[in-house]
């Protein structure tokens, strides 16, 4: 297409409006060049995914647009703490449209209240949880107000919670389209592409613009230490966030833990605080207030906590155990250092570990849980039902009500109408469902396992973690870093991390004779890195492949078009 010159005069009033918008009402006299460029999308109504780092400006994406916007801007997030933060962190100016996060904290006078500005066009943003929007009342209030945009931010978690953790999030494309479907942004600091793809698809994007910047955060050392002594971990975590420059983050598997560090560094004489979903909201409120006022040396956390955090002074972030991915060790290491300083990142490693993150990984709805609800469906194939009858009708939890039917969705053993209503797949029997949607559990399994599986690789290389870590999000990276513990050992050189042989470079499409259909994440000397879409991650030798063409063909290369497209 030939742009003119007067496409072109609007493209550049565009981004001038932009741009005053944000220096006159937020105070930013510069932005990036990939924010303007994601926020003309947004102006132009097209659907985007932004990935861009923690600390690199994402929610601007929205911010900015909104105030040009006609009507209000849905933003849905994870935590009410993460709502909070980002209501806080608006301008305190006339200019700046209102802020509302509707919740269960909000008592019925209030919620009234917030509704009405909403319809008045008093406030711009509306901030809710996933759980909201699966709420008859809510999604009927928001379709009246007809909003201008629908901002799923922290949209990893529709990968990493929506299969069973927080299963609201696999229905939020739903949402959507029940609010009139206005254009979508989903932001995220984490995704590699088929991670990508799945959100996209997940949220029902129409050809999504995909904004990608680099992942790499230099300034955050890498460093993993091993132990068989699990007292002697302890001791080393304590040790560690202690003597290094405060304020900093522990991150431990459990509530237990995280409760027995905090008084451990408080017995130091540190100010160090516990925080998990187990304790009182007024309780996790304060300590993340005191967090963010510098009144904090170390928060001691589970996964519940930093999502979101507006705080670019923190040093380090410490793992007391393995986590369930590399997807959230990046998001939880990216909460230091956002300031460019020197920031510390390291992972306290037992191979013990690994038994409990694949227990984590493998919660699925349940044989008995299944067959309720796919034949509560059955019976309703002449009167389609919601998840609210259904879950009236089993008895089931509607947590555990939209698992199921998400499960069976996925399954192709049910459809959900645009309304709502879910209807038997045409052929399926209850049984039949069930089966089908065993099948698929499994394959969120596999895929669960081989996450902690390449959390245990990182933890356990000897080359450059740095070029590791990039690669497993499809960016690659010529080792060595320089900073981190391989490379200060001379074990990360480029002739241990290898350069691309170029037969498989990142982001080829490859088919598997066992695992089917994935995508290259890295290539080094002797190994790939690829994703498959229903075996979950594996590491192929390049020797094994060799002379077996038919062990693994390219389907695409970066670059080409599918050839049945």
């Amino acid at each position: 297409m030939v742009r003119t010159a007067e496409s072109r005069s609007g493209e550049q009033d565009l981004a001038g409006r932009l741009r005053r918008t944000a220096a006159d009402v937020f105070g930013w006299e510069r932005l990036l060049p990939e924010q303007l460029t994601a926020m003309e999308w947004v102006l132009r109504g097209h659907d985007t995914l932004v990935v861009m780092p923690t600390g690199s400006g994402k929610s601007a994406v929205y911010q900015v647009p909104a105030l040009l916007l006609s009507g209000p801007v849905v933003v849905v997030s994870p935590l009410l703490a993460l709502q909070r933060d980002q209501i806080a962190g608006l301008p305190e100016d006339d200019r700046t449209p209102g802020a509302v996060a509707i919740n269960s904290d909000l008592g019925a006078a209030d919620t009234e209240a917030a509704w009405e500005d909403v319809r008045a066009g008093r406030t711009r943003f509306v901030y809710l949880s996933p759980e909201q929007l699966a709420r008859d009342d809510v999604v009927d209030r928001l379709a009246e107000a007809r909003p201008a945009l629908f901002v799923v931010d922290e949209a990893q978690c529709v990968s990493s919670w929506g299969h069973d953790f927080r299963p609201d999030y696999l229905r939020l494309g739903q949402a959507a389209h029940r609010v009139g479907r206005p254009p979508v942004l989903a932001l995220t600091a984490t995704a590699a592409p088929p991670v990508r793809r799945e959100i996209a698809e997940r949220l029902d994007m129409r050809e999504p613009r995909l904004m990608v910047t680099g992942f790499d955060r230099p300034n955050i050392r890498l460093e993993v230490r091993r132990f068989l002594d699990e007292d002697e971990r302890r001791r080393a975590v304590v040790e560690r966030a202690a003597a290094e420059p405060k304020p900093g983050i522990v991150y431990a598997a459990t509530r237990k833990e995280s409760e027995q560090y905090a008084a451990e560094l408080a017995a130091l004489g540190l100010a160090a605080e516990p925080y998990h979903a187990g304790l009182r909201a007024a309780e996790r409120s304060r300590v993340h207030d005191a967090f963010l006022a510098g009144e904090a040396d170390v928060v001691v956390a589970t996964s519940a906590f930093g999502m979101g955090i507006d705080k670019e002074d923190v040093r380090f972030v410490l793992h007391a155990a393995l986590p369930g991915s590399l997807d959230a060790y990046y998001q939880e290491i990216g909460r230091c250092g956002r300031d460019g300083q020197p920031a510390l990142a390291v992972l306290h490693y037992r191979a013990k570990d690994t038994g409990m993150q694949a227990f984590f990984a493998t919660r699925a709805p349940g044989r008995e849980a299944l067959t309720q609800v796919a034949e509560a469906v059955h019976d309703h194939r002449a009167d389609p039902a919601g998840l609210d009858e259904l879950h009236e009708d089993t008895g089931l939890t509607k947590r555990r009500v939209t698992a199921v039917v998400n499960l069976l969705e996925e399954a192709g053993a049910v459809d959900t109408e645009p309304d709502g209503e879910v209807r038997p797949a045409e052929g399926v029997s209850p049984g039949r469902a069930v089966r089908r949607a065993q099948e698929t559990a499994e394959e969120h399994r596999r895929t669960d396992r081989s996450r902690v599986d390449m959390a245990r690789a990182y933890a356990e290389t000897t080359g450059c973690r740095r070029h590791f870590l990039l690669g497993y999000f499809g960016e690659p990276y010529d080792a060595p870093c320089g900073n981190c513990d391989t490379c200060d050992a001379g074990a990360g050189t480029e002739d241990d991390a290898g350069r691309s042989a170029g037969r498989y470079p990142t982001g080829t499409e490859v088919r598997h004779e066992q695992f089917g259909e994935g995508t290259v994440l890295s290539e080094e000397a002797d190994r790939i890195t690829v994703l498959f879409d229903r075996a979950g991650y594996h590491t192929l030798s390049l020797a094994a492949l060799a002379g077996h063409d038919h062990l693994l063909t390219v389907v695409r290369r970066p670059g080409e078009d599918r050839p049945d497209a």
